[in-house]
Formats: structure tokens, sequence, C-alpha cells
């Protein structure tokens, strides 16, 4: 009877064993997770309670072309890089501008999209103000840790940061600030796109910075950087990723 006993443990332990390695092989299989705040239209934002936009589509896009299974999570600005370093996703696809301090602690895909930072501003005030030189002093809105946000630190202006753009962009039509900074990307939809905002903001001249927006990996997961850039190429080399940026009016 002892024997047996110790016989089906030893069988159940088995089984435990191969049960616990299909269960992580499945895990496995779900593939790569990718956060994004979807505060950003039209790269990224929520639509009846359905997370879309560029990226949204993007990340699955090359997903397909890499032969894996990519999909976005929401998660906000302001916690998406400690969540990228302690694992919490696999990468992030939210407008990212590549930058020097940035790659010392992530790794870039290929260049997805070229932006600038730009200045948003009531219509009634553009022959006022023709850019950001014609700020100064004056108070400006922006989404805080973004690269506008660190932009504005060479003008002497009155910063005012938001948890996101859109709200930046409401206190500026209710004339708590003087303007809105934030990518020329951002801006378009805002500006061009949005029925509440037409013909009540412009952009004021030309973008003040040039910007590489890319996707990020944690630093040294070069397994992943390399299937994203793969599926890119296959992507842009298609038409499949033009399409999608046209989908977007990004062209």
């Amino acid at each position: 009877m002892k024997k047996i006993s110790v016989i089906t443990l030893m069988l159940l332990f088995a089984m435990s064993i191969a049960l616990f390695a299909g269960g992580s092989k499945e895990a496995t299989n779900k593939g790569y997770v990718f956060a994004s705040d979807a505060t950003w239209p039209p790269l990224e934002f929520v639509d009846n309670g359905v997370l879309t936009g560029f990226e949204v589509e993007l990340i699955p896009l090359i997903g397909e072309k890499a032969g894996v299974v990519m999909t976005v999570k929401n998660i906000p600005w302001d916690t998406i890089f400690a969540g990228l370093a302690n694992g919490a996703y696999d990468g992030v696809a939210s407008g990212v501008t590549v930058t020097e301090e940035r790659k010392n602690v992530m790794d870039f895909s290929t260049t997805i999209l070229e932006a600038g930072q730009v200045v948003i501003i009531r219509t009634k005030d553009s022959a006022k103000v023709k850019g950001i030189g014609d700020l100064t002093g004056k108070k400006i809105g922006v989404q805080i840790g973004t690269t506008g946000d660190f932009a504005l630190a060479n003008y002497s202006v009155e910063k005012r940061a938001y948890d996101d753009i859109g709200l930046a962009i409401e206190d500026l039509l209710n004339g708590n600030v003087d303007a809105a900074v934030c990518d020329s990307l951002i801006a378009s939809d805002f500006v061009l796109a949005n029925d509440n905002y037409k013909n009540r903001l412009v952009v004021a001249g030309e973008p003040f910075t040039k910007e590489d927006i890319a996707i990020a990996v944690k630093k040294g997961d070069a397994k992943l950087l390399g299937l994203i850039n793969k599926g890119l190429e296959v992507a842009m080399a298609d038409g499949s990723f033009d399409a999608l940026k046209q989908k977007w009016n990004l062209l």
C-alpha cells in the first residue's frame, strides 16, 4: 500500500510538472504587450470605450508581419516608463520621442514618425502670436513629462503642467492659459480633425523642435527589438504601413 502511494505521488508530481510547463508555454504564446497612454489622438485614444489610434493598430500589424502576437494596453503616461523598466509590459508605443537621455535606459525601434513641438493658440490671437517667440512671459499649458514639457525649459514662459493635453486645450479655450504646446501630430488632430475645436484653434508657426518617434523596449531586449524592426520593414515594403498612416491622416 505504501509503495502504491509513493508511485501514485510520483505520477501526480510528474503530471503537475507537465501541466505547469504547459501553462508556462501558454503564457508565453500570449505574445508581447505594449503600453500606450490613450490621451494622444490620432496616435492612441479611447473612442466609445474602445482603445484605438495609429499606434494601437500599428503594433498588431507589426506582430502580424513578424509572425508573433503583439497587443496594446492603456497605461497612464506618468508611470509608463517605470512599468517598462520593471517588466509590467514588453514595450511602449505612445508617441515616444527618441532622446539621448531615454536611449541610456531603453532601446528604440526604427523611426515610425517624425514630429516637432508646436504652439496651439486661440484663433482670435493668431494676428499677434506667430510662434513660441511671441509668448515670453505668457502661460503655456503642456502635458507633464512629455518632450513639450521639457522643451519649454528653454523659454521664458510660465509653464502649466497637466495630466493630459486635452485638459491643457480646454484651459486654453477657457482663457486660463495663453497657449498650449504638444507634438505636431497631436496638434493636427486637435486643430484640423476635431469638430469641437475647428475655427477656434490654430497652430502658430512651424514646429520649434524636430523629433523622431519610435517604439521603446527595455534596454538590451535585442530579441523583441529585432522582431519590431523586422515587422516594420515588411509593413513599410508592402504598403500596409503607409496605408495605416493614411487612414489616420498622418501622411
